[in-house]
């Protein structure tokens, strides 16, 4: 879903001398607990507005605000919810397509010292009622169509008393819930509210995507954002000269934190789009002038199979890093070669929503494969086996930290303090992951530790393989996971969505896997399907797959005699 350097004064990480001091000959933190800088995102639109008042900041489909439109806008509509009724501490949710209207309304809740809680524009019934009642809310601000979902469970959130809605009027039918136009709350009052937010204070809350329970929300401050957007201008080196493009959704931290705030501390241009396009993007990459992109791994790999177009070849060298998950090495080698990026550095951070970012590596630096960086000053990590224990280099273990600065990791989960605690075992966070630290103190993601996998004596990474089967030009999508098996240790089953057209055969498709992954690691079973099962945010459940087994349809190396060398 998904950084270390600092690039304002002041700040012991913004030099490369001292940060390096900081480190003992095992790549840890060498001194313990640091105040660090403490920012809010208040603060920070407040000091890019005074310093660079008429720079263009936003950038949205080529209509443009300055640091000072952004300033003044947020400040009419964060006076008209005061007016509301809306008090510091409160919530307010945002159910919001990607616009300069979502942004304005994140920034305006927060400037009146409220929490802006912004929810998954795919969430509808039960999804949606969870988090709406969740959170507490008394006001949402939604687009027309997502009101309309609002309106049909209206009688399960009676805590909602206003839906705000942009633009057209929605047909609410028979809701019982005052509905009324945004336009009619973006104010005329464009003073500072003079409410004092606190680096400390919650900026928001992001729900996780609910894969093994209920959503949680997780309390962000605002440091924890303005730290995440400085670690991540240490990473890509972003200066002013920078344009950041993105087409993820600002429901998300991703492009609240790394795109928005990240240029905002710079005095940077932040390029946005409402979605992703693989027919619009080097259009809308040429256009803006953009630098930096941000994406996910699986854009990036439709962008590099997508054909050749004039946008494409006019853009060709414009960007400089694209950042987002890894992706496989072939396509990595297509973003360079093809499209001229001069530093593809996906990879170079870890972190996780409740920490981040706790590895990270300056572009400058030569990064192993496969590595996300290295420990930074900003948190404590450590590889433990199951009973806490720290595991010694090169040993796959779960990865679990804890912060040397305040306010630099989620302040727990919203409402749930036993959940919080849970992940909290001995006072160190528990990501859930699998990771290693190898000799030298380079950092590498293995698995979610609940997709691990281990056969044959061997353990498999789940992500890895799934990094090798999508790489197949016949797989759109495929999740590997483990099925029951006669023996001691479970078997190893690919699950996958087939390209549009394409003929791949089971047996073909494990034959290739042959020279592609070790013997240990090559599935017994694989079955195509014409999707997988997703929740709401689109992530796949690998616990319906497991909990399916081997179906009618599954495919069995072993049935078709297929014998592996095991060498």
């Amino acid at each position: 879903m998904a950084t270390c350097l600092d690039t304002r004064p002041g700040d012991a990480i913004s030099s490369k001398e001292g940060r390096k001091s900081m480190l003992d000959a095992e790549g840890r933190i060498a001194e313990g607990w640091k105040t660090g800088e403490q920012d809010s995102m208040v603060a920070a639109l407040d000091r890019a507005a005074q310093a660079w008042p008429d720079r263009v900041w936003l950038d949205f489909l080529g209509e443009t605000f300055t640091f000072a439109e952004m300033d003044r806008a947020t400040n009419r509509m964060a006076h008209a919810l005061v007016g509301l009724g809306v008090k510091p501490g409160d919530t307010v949710i945002s159910f919001l397509d990607n616009s300069p209207d979502a942004i304005v309304a994140w920034f305006a809740i927060n400037k009146a010292g409220a929490i802006a809680v912004p929810i998954n524009t795919a969430y509808r019934g039960p999804f949606l009622r969870h988090l709406v009642t969740d959170a507490d809310a008394q006001i949402v601000i939604a687009e027309p169509d997502y009101a309309q979902r609002l309106a049909q469970i209206a009688d399960a959130i009676p805590g909602v008393q206003r839906i705000l809605y942009r633009g057209d009027k929605p047909d609410m039918g028979e809701c019982t819930i005052p509905c009324e136009p945004l336009d009619a709350y973006r104010g005329d009052d464009d003073s500072a509210l003079g409410i004092a937010v606190q680096p400390r204070d919650l900026a928001c809350l992001i729900y996780t995507s609910g894969t093994t329970g209920p959503a949680k929300g997780c309390m962000i401050s605002h440091n924890y954002v303005c730290n995440l957007a400085r670690q991540n201008n240490g990473v890509y080196s972003i200066t002013d000269a920078d344009t950041m493009w993105t087409c993820l959704p600002l429901f998300h931290m991703n492009a609240i934190a790394v795109t928005l705030m990240s240029t905002m501390l710079v005095g940077a241009r932040a390029a946005v789009v409402p979605k992703f396009s693989v027919t619009n993007f080097w259009p809308e990459i040429h256009r803006s002038g953009a630098t930096i992109a941000s994406v996910l791994g699986s854009m990036a790999v439709f962008v590099a199979r997508a054909p050749d177009n004039a946008a494409m070849l006019a853009a060709k060298g414009q960007l400089r890093a694209v950042q987002g998950a890894p992706w496989p090495p072939e396509v990595a080698d297509t973003w360079r070669e093809r499209f001229g990026v001069k530093s593809q550095i996906a990879a170079r951070l870890y972190g996780i929503t409740e920490a981040c970012l706790v590895t990270t590596i300056g572009a400058e630096i030569e990064v192993p494969p496969g590595s996300s960086g290295k420990r930074n000053d900003v948190f404590d990590v450590r590889i433990v086996d199951d009973d806490d224990n720290e595991v010694p280099p090169g040993t796959p273990g779960e990865i679990i930290c804890r912060p040397l600065k305040p306010h630099v990791m989620f302040e727990g989960y919203w409402k749930r303090p036993a959940e919080t605690l849970k992940v909290f075992r001995n006072m160190w966070l528990h990501m859930g992951d699998i990771g290693k630290f190898d000799e030298d103190g380079w950092f590498y993601f293995l698995d979610r530790k609940k997709d691990y996998l281990r056969r044959r004596g061997e353990n498999i990474s789940s992500f890895e393989m799934e990094a090798v089967f999508s790489s197949h030009p016949d797989i759109s999508e495929v999740a590997v996971h483990a099925v029951l098996s006669d023996a001691s240790e479970d078997d190893i089953k690919v699950t996958a969505v087939l390209q549009e057209g394409a003929t791949l055969t089971e047996e073909a498709l494990c034959r290739w896997s042959i020279d592609k992954v070790p013997y240990f690691a090559i599935p017994r079973y694989i079955e195509f399907r014409p999707e997988l099962p997703k929740n709401p945010v689109g992530r796949v459940l690998k616990f319906e797959l497991r909990d399916d087994g081997c179906t009618a349809t599954t495919w069995d190396m072993e049935k078709a005699g297929i014998k592996v060398d095991r060498r």
